[in-house]
């Protein structure tokens, strides 16, 4: 392991304890006429910062979803013993951005080929996922997969594909992390390598 990693990875377990502290925010309000969609895609930090870029996209929420203990805590659900993933919930205009663009999106921003991890971080709490929540969603998700399969692109892709459960939102500390903190979120985001891997993976595709 470099050092630069183990840095990254000890700056995270602060945080860790630093989340606490700081209880779950109030969720955002769904404007009228917006809808909402849930993916996971590693470290909730990173995926929020690249929905937020999206046209179309109006708020994305860090939280976590997909397990089994009622109202987890940071600190469980790093430990993997909730069963949830690091997830977002993005509220969006669906007359800007359509549900298969959302996924779309998802895809060219995370790397489908691992299982339970996401770049530098291991674990099934870092699975990336994507959680639908009606059967148009999950036509739009499947036929997504199967498309990017059949291309060749990928020989296996190990993202969850499943109905969505509860989302429940993180703490107040974790939401707009990259917003709050710029320093600490660059410093983590390029020692994770995430966005070089993004690149390797989806280069020529």
């Amino acid at each position: 392991m470099s050092p630069l990693l183990k840095t990254v990875l000890a700056m995270t377990a602060v945080i860790a304890t630093t989340a606490r502290a700081a209880p779950p925010a109030a969720p955002a309000p769904v404007p009228t006429g917006a809808a909402t969609a849930i993916f996971a895609g590693g470290c909730f930090w990173c995926i929020e910062k690249d929905f937020e870029k999206l046209p179309g996209v109006i708020e994305v929420e860090s939280g976590y979803t997909a397990g089994k203990t009622p109202n987890p805590s940071y600190e469980q659900v790093s430990s993997g013993s909730t069963g949830h993933t690091e997830a977002v919930r993005v509220i969006y205009d669906p007359k800007k951005v359509s549900y298969p663009q959302l996924v779309d999106y998802f895809w060219r921003h995370i790397d489908p080929t691992v299982k339970d991890r996401q770049f530098c971080d291991v674990g099934s709490q870092y699975r990336s996922g994507i959680y639908w929540a009606n059967e148009t969603e999950r036509k739009a998700a499947e036929s997504s997969r199967d498309t990017l399969i059949k291309s060749g692109k990928f020989k296996t892709i190990h993202t969850q594909l499943a109905p969505a459960t509860t989302f429940w939102l993180a703490e107040t500390y974790h939401q707009d992390y990259y917003k709050k903190n710029p320093i600490r979120y660059n410093y983590y985001r390029t020692g994770c390598g995430r966005d070089a891997r993004v690149e390797e993976v989806w280069a020529g595709k």
